[in-house]
């Protein structure tokens, strides 16, 4: 078969992007790609099925891409990752405009499916069970920066998280096969470790090996300047780890702990493992004995039975922690989740107000935090140039992709993206810190 015109979109997380690296690196064994999805012969859409929002957004990318077969030059559509993975069966049936549907684990199928489709002229339903990850080599889609997926599943059950029962047990990514993705990788600025619970890798290998044995051995690759991590469950962050932030240089001094809430009560509704309190010594402990580090976190609002007494705990748990930066959500009730049968589901209308207001009370944390930081000076990686305030934007250690803010500073030289340069704080707006190059 001739070689085909891919377009590939991908949808939800960080773990997605890194599933659709490591297919297109498959693709462009045989294929071409393409950014320009209207020219494409082939659409491939890799999926996310967390929440109600995401499986709408990938709904209507499907409908949408399926229109460019009609009198465009689309001739096979393809849909893969956790829609298919936990509704195959009914999307067969339903969406006729899709040729071939493939799981989380069968993207090594994925060129064997194509000359299918074409052979057969069939529509195919390849979807297998969570198995381990397929091969090591990438087509980057980032720059300077890119992210290692070092497990995959959950084994925590959280009451509102489909996870588990999309994406299987929790399977750390062997060992040695990290160490050489990584290597493959080139020159990377920043290397970032993400997966469901990243704090928990290698407790399922044999041997064991744990996250600081994985953080050592990447820090020993010359081509990996600096290494950030995502996602750590605060019941796995051990005094190992801790010591590794202020011994290892490479390790970059922000760390991202899922918290979830700061209700007692809430939390264990949730199934997690920990309390409000617990929580609190936690951040005080790691800020005490690693000077500077950013700690960032997420928050649900409105899980069923929340009382306006428990918001206001979590309200208050914000004050006290002050945590570089936060992100919100409004719980989502999740049909296949134990929550989804609670009594007490709150109301949508109180669940938007709360979470109106842990922005608000997140934002003056951040102002407080920002402040603080006016005078400094840090090394920024630079990243472009705001052609509308006539200013470079780049990222501090304490800025993760995507998820924080950036840091906006003016130069009287030219900037080149991806280098870095000293900048001092001059000022705060919002969740972007202002500085002027040195």
């Amino acid at each position: 078969m001739e070689n085909k015109l891919i377009g590939v979109i991908s949808l939800g997380c960080d773990k997605n992007r890194v599933d659709t690296e490591k297919m297109l690196a498959v693709l462009e064994q045989k294929h071409r790609l393409t950014n320009d999805i209207e020219k494409a012969q082939i659409i491939i859409i890799n999926t996310c099925a967390f929440l109600q929002s995401a499986r709408k957004e990938a709904v209507e990318e499907i409908f949408s891409a399926a229109d460019y077969k009609k009198g465009g030059s689309l001739e096979k559509l393809i849909i893969t990752g956790c829609l298919p993975q936990k509704y195959a069966g009914e999307m067969f049936k339903e969406l006729k405009e899709v040729d071939a549907f493939l799981g989380i684990s069968d993207y090594d199928r994925i060129l064997d499916v194509i000359d299918e489709l074409y052979a057969k002229g069939e529509r195919i339903n390849d979807v297998g069970l969570p198995t381990t990850e397929f091969g090591i080599k990438r087509r980057l889609t980032t720059g300077g920066y890119a992210y290692l997926k070092i497990a995959d599943g959950c084994d925590n059950h959280c009451t509102y998280c489909l996870i588990p029962k999309i994406r299987g047990k929790y399977r750390s990514v062997k060992f040695d096969a990290l160490i050489e993705e990584a290597r493959l990788l080139g020159d990377v600025r920043e290397l970032i470790l993400v997966a469901q619970d990243t704090s928990r890798y290698g407790a399922d290998l044999t041997p064991k090996r744990t996250l600081v044995d994985l953080i050592r051995a990447l820090s020993m690759l010359d081509n990996v300047k600096g290494i950030r991590l995502l996602y750590c469950y605060p019941e796995n962050i051990t005094d190992e780890l801790i010591r590794e932030f202020q011994f290892n240089p490479k390790l970059m001094r922000y760390i991202d702990i899922p918290l979830q809430h700061a209700s007692d009560r809430i939390l264990k509704l949730m199934n997690r493992k920990g309390t409000g309190e617990g929580y609190l010594s936690l951040i005080e402990r790691i800020k005490n004995e690693v000077y500077g580090i950013a700690i960032r976190s997420t928050f649900i609002a409105g899980f069923p039975t929340e009382t306006e007494e428990d918001f206001n705990t979590l309200v208050d748990f914000l004050q006290k922690a002050k945590l570089f930066n936060a992100g919100f959500f409004k719980y989502s009730r999740e049909e296949g989740t134990a929550a989804y049968n609670l009594d007490g589901q709150i109301k949508e209308s109180v669940k938007t107000r709360r979470l109106k207001k842990l922005y608000s009370v997140q934002k003056k944390v951040v102002k407080e935090n920002g402040k603080a930081l006016i005078g400094k000076t840090f090394k920024v990686c630079a990243e472009g140039f705001n052609s509308d305030e006539l200013i470079y934007f780049g990222r501090a250690y304490f800025n993760a992709p995507d998820i924080d803010g950036k840091i906006k500073f003016f130069s009287s030289e030219e900037v080149t993206p991806g280098e870095f340069y000293d900048v001092r704080i001059t000022g705060v707006f919002g969740y972007d810190l202002y500085g002027e190059r040195i």
